[in-house]
């Protein structure tokens, strides 16, 4: 033991010394290249071509309604709420990561009474302050471990921002089926107040002698199919009702903005001829990706294992056998410990063999992620281009089906045409009245699809 404090400053800064050589051993990080064509479309983008920055949500549906709904499942949502708490999970691991590059410090003051070599009871006092078992980081495990734990959290963040550009399209496509349905329960609870009148009809000239009992028959057929329609539909309003209010983590609320018809929502237009880079800003991809710099670093931290790890105690104070005089004699020691691994039955290798294996994993995650992505993508244009002309054919059979339905009508009450046409008319122009509906809520929500799909732009804050 010695008490001269120059030897200790020396000692301390020796050991900064050896604390900037560290020398992470982590491999050179490489962004894997895309395993997917250059383009989204058939066509390359132009040199020219605009940016493929999104809007954010706010800016991407004018829609009132769907921006309350937005902004109450940020608030609410249970797996939103989890996403987040795996943040500040990922946060703490980082903090803990990080805390092991520094030396714990530690005060202390012990007291102790026992017999000494004479057989007389001695007192012992000791003031001061410890480090105790610091790692000093020359081959940078420690850092390497904490670049890994800065890794995960960014993962975590971006998972967060995956399920929440998720959590807006899906209130977005749930809230459209909804009005959805109501469109369809309207036109079909409509046709059945029509359908009925025309039972009563039927069974008035039935009862009268003028008309056949096919006809009667006929009659109470569409009647009844129209019921079984509305009773589906009131179903599957119920049904949808409940998935979005399991995605806002509410009740939906009675006082929202009115739904505007499918017919009148518009979403803001996205960009054409996109590279295949831009699928890097999905927050799916981003975190797949720091996902594999995380397993990156843990490579540097299996390699270090097999080098010397040098630990640093030191302890600097005060120590007397009589409590008045225990400032009047300073101390201090400093212990420096090299393990260098020699046999460890193949556990430094097994651990960095797993390593090598966790990050080829990461790799092929990554490059599944930029390939699902692509899909989506894909999927998505592919649905842009055709639902318009889509929506356009049907609505002109729409409408020609209205009008076969108007003349079978007049053609059956004056007796030029069978209740048999006027009935086949009838269902023809019902079934595709509905298949406008349904055609215009696939298109608003292959929108929503392509917007998610692109990664929901910077923000996506409902406001």
């Amino acid at each position: 033991m010695a008490t001269h404090p120059i030897s200790s400053r020396v000692a301390l800064a020796a050991a900064l010394v050896a604390l900037a050589g560290c020398a992470p051993m982590a491999p050179k990080y490489e962004r894997p290249a895309l395993p997917v064509p250059a383009s989204l479309t058939d066509t390359a983008p132009a040199a020219d071509a605009p940016s493929a920055a999104l809007p954010d949500f706010a800016a991407f549906t004018p829609d009132a309604r769907l921006r309350a709904l937005a902004e109450l499942a940020l608030k609410n949502n249970r797996d939103l709420r989890v996403a987040v708490l795996n943040v500040e999970q990922a946060r703490a691991s980082l903090g803990l990561a990080r805390a092991d590059l520094y030396p714990s410090l530690s005060a202390g003051f012990t007291a102790s009474r026992a017999p000494n070599s004479q057989g007389q009871q001695a007192n012992s006092f000791a003031l001061g302050l410890n480090v105790s078992s610091y790692e000093a980081d020359l081959f940078g495990r420690v850092r390497s471990l904490s670049d890994a734990a800065a890794a995960r959290l960014l993962a975590s963040d971006e998972g967060r921002r995956a399920a929440q550009v998720s959590l807006l399209a899906g209130v977005a496509a749930a809230d459209l089926a909804l009005r959805a349905d109501e469109e369809l329960l309207a036109l079909t609870q409509r046709t059945l107040t029509t359908r009925e009148e025309s039972l009563r009809l039927a069974r008035i000239r039935f009862e009268g002698g003028a008309a056949a009992e096919g006809e009667l028959r006929g009659a109470e057929s569409l009647v009844a199919a129209a019921r079984a329609s509305v009773a589906a539909l009131q179903r599957q309003r119920t049904q949808d009702g409940n998935a979005l209010a399991l995605l806002l983590g509410s009740a939906v609320p009675k006082d929202l903005p009115p739904a505007t018809p499918l017919s009148q929502v518009a979403f803001a237009e996205l960009p054409a001829g996109l590279a295949s880079d831009v699928l890097l800003q999905r927050p799916d991809v981003r975190q797949a990706e720091q996902t594999l710099i995380a397993a990156n670093a843990n490579i540097g931290a299996a390699r270090a294992a097999f080098f010397p790890r040098i630990l640093l105690t030191g302890q600097a104070g005060f120590a007397s056998t009589q409590l008045s005089n225990l400032f009047e004699n300073t101390v201090w020691t400093f212990t420096g410990q090299l393990l260098q691994p020699i046999f460890d039955a193949g556990r430094n290798q097994a651990n960095l063999d797993a390593a090598n294996v966790g990050r080829d994993i990461a790799v092929a995650q990554y490059e599944k992620a930029v390939q699902s992505a692509f899909r989506e993508v894909a999927d998505a244009l592919a649905g842009r281009a055709t639902l318009g002309e889509q929506l356009a054919a049907q609505q002109a059979q729409a409408e020609a089906e209205g009008r076969r339905a108007e003349l079978a009508e007049r053609l059956f009450q004056g007796g030029a045409a069978s209740a048999l046409d006027r009935l086949d008319a009838e269902r023809s122009a019902l079934a595709a009245r509905q298949a406008v509906v349904q055609v215009q809520l696939a298109r608003l929500q292959n929108a929503v699809a392509l917007y998610r799909a692109l990664g929901g732009g910077a923000g996506t804050a409902a406001r």
